[in-house]
């Protein structure tokens, strides 16, 4: 029999935070929020999204992260002081993306990467809260990654927080490298192609998750907007449990944090609450 024995203990202060992030990063899914908050009938558009308009939506997904990557690196001070500017970013990401609800996939097309990059300036400022260095190729990457780690994603997909990050990381590492080498004036080189594809086929679920919802007749003008809302504020927590665990990882180490974080997951999963 193997015995897990791990002896760094995270702190009760980190330790609850640790189970938020665990509550979040291995939580609800964007269609089932989204079906919460305006019946069954939305995640049943989602399913129902032709082969055809999803492929359109992955390469706009994947044009929209490198935009709002391009942005992020021009327009964050990677030295400034957090500001509580969250709630603006999620009021702008919800108002740039009214016009994809009220016209369809054409209009999301167009207003995807200006959302997109106004949710990562916000997942930029929850970063520097927690502490990321965004001069530093890996944090700035770090935001972009957070697309591709909320609960939900390709049909029939497993979805585990670190399963995703294990299966990126090479990809991360990888590009950071080049970042820190040649900047971001070759955006079409492999390396950038290979993660930005890998991310794009989780967010593009998510992206045509919120169009299908967008087209629901019922849904109307105020459904529309919470449903913009949603998006942002959806973004936004993940960002938040994926930097406490990368904060958390700083302090005690990547494996003390895991072994932690696997812990919670399982009492989650079990008893549908967490201890400490």
């Amino acid at each position: 029999m193997t015995v897990e024995v791990m002896t760094t203990r995270l702190e009760r202060p980190d330790l609850e935070a640790l189970g938020a992030a665990v509550r979040v990063l291995e939580g609800e899914s964007f269609a089932s929020r989204l079906a919460n908050l305006l019946g069954q009938q939305v995640q049943l558009a989602g399913r129902a999204v032709p082969s055809s308009a999803r492929k359109i939506i992955s390469a706009a997904s994947e044009k929209a992260l490198y935009a709002g990557l391009r942005a992020a690196i021009r327009t964050i001070d990677a030295k400034a002081t957090p500001r509580a500017q969250i709630g603006l970013h999620k009021a702008l990401a919800t108002l740039s993306g009214a016009a994809g609800g009220a016209f369809g996939l054409a209009a999301t097309l167009v207003e995807l990467p200006i959302s997109t990059a106004i949710i990562l300036r916000s997942i930029a400022q929850i970063a520097l809260a927690e502490g990321e260095d965004l001069s530093e190729p890996n944090a700035t990457l770090a935001c972009v990654e957070v697309f591709a780690l909320a609960p939900g994603g390709p049909t029939g997909a497993a979805f585990e927080y670190f399963a995703v990050r294990d299966a990126l990381a090479k990809s991360v590492s990888d590009a950071a490298r080049f970042l820190l080498q040649q900047g971001f004036s070759n955006q079409s080189a492999p390396i950038l192609v290979r993660l930005m594809a890998q991310i794009a086929a989780r967010f593009g679920v998510v992206v045509s998750e919120k169009l299908a919802a967008q087209a629901v007749p019922v849904v109307g003008a105020m459904g529309g907007a919470a449903v913009n809302y949603a998006f942002a504020d959806h973004f936004q927590g993940v960002a938040r449990g994926h930097f406490t665990v990368r904060r958390l990882e700083r302090r005690y180490g990547a494996d003390a944090v895991r072994f932690e974080y696997d812990r919670l997951r399982r009492q989650l999963e079990q008893t549908g609450r967490l201890d400490g």
